[in-house]
């Protein structure tokens, strides 16, 4: 009875050492590690981002001078005060070494008077004023700019609020009544000798009084494709962050007026 318990107990002992072994080995890896685990990834830091500084203003000062052609031709013939006149830069402005109004640039202004030339006297004469600037990105803003010089090809002048004024006609009637007086003269003369000469140079000086009183002087004309200097009456403020250009403005051909 003894050995039977005995034997029961050391049956026992092996079954359980046996349980036990199998456990450890299937919790084994079924081959050699080679390598070092993987270190544990440390969690990772919000990296704060890089606060931009806002684009500075860009100020143009009042007194800078633009060089610009103009794109529609002016005359007071047809002209009258509200008309769009419309410009383009050939000139880039620069500050700091960078280029703030490109070559290409548009300026739209208007005509705020606008005369004929008199029969008798009075020349004929046109004022303007610029608005607005618009840049080749399509960025605008509002100008306030006076023309101050203009090359125009012809004998009229431009003061400095703008005004252009047409050449006068006092030449051209004397040389009109003249003419007339001497035909006259001439007609009278073949017609009833020296009696007649005095005649016909009182009738063609009539004539040519009469050909003046209708007739009007030099109209004041601006031809397309004229350059004006422009100059800027009070300061430009312009938003930095509309200043970026990929293509800064290129010259177009400039076809000067023809001479008049």
């Amino acid at each position: 009875m003894h050995l039977t318990r005995t034997l029961l107990l050391v049956s026992a002992t092996l079954l359980i050492s046996d349980a036990s072994g199998g456990i450890a080995r299937s919790q084994e890896p079924d081959g050699p590690q080679t390598s070092a685990p993987a270190p544990a990834a440390r969690p990772t830091q919000p990296v704060a981002a890089r606060s931009a500084s806002p684009p500075q203003p860009i100020n143009v000062p009042a007194g800078t001078r633009f060089a610009v052609v103009l794109e529609n031709g002016i005359s007071t013939r047809g002209a009258k005060p509200g008309d769009s006149v419309y410009f383009r830069t050939s000139f880039p402005i620069t500050q700091n070494n960078h280029i703030v109004i490109p070559v290409g640039s548009y300026l739209r202004g208007e005509l705020l008077e606008s005369k004929r030339p008199g029969r008798i006297k009075g020349r004929g004469e046109f004022r303007m004023k610029l608005n607005t600037l618009i840049f080749p990105n399509g960025y605008t803003v509002d100008l306030n700019a006076d023309p101050r010089s203009a090359d125009s090809g012809g004998k009229g002048t431009m003061d400095s609020e703008g005004k252009m004024t047409g050449p006068g006609g006092t030449g051209k009637d004397v040389g009109t009544v003249a003419t007339t007086t001497a035909t006259g003269a001439g007609i009278g003369a073949i017609a009833a000798g020296a009696k007649g000469a005095g005649i016909g140079a009182g009738a063609g000086g009539l004539v040519g009084l009469g050909a003046v009183l209708l007739t009007r002087g030099p109209e004041a004309e601006l031809p397309r494709g004229s350059t004006l200097d422009v100059v800027l009456e009070h300061d430009l403020a312009l938003d930095g962050s509309q200043i970026h250009y990929s293509n800064v403005g290129q010259a177009s051909p400039i076809t000067p007026p023809p001479s008049r």
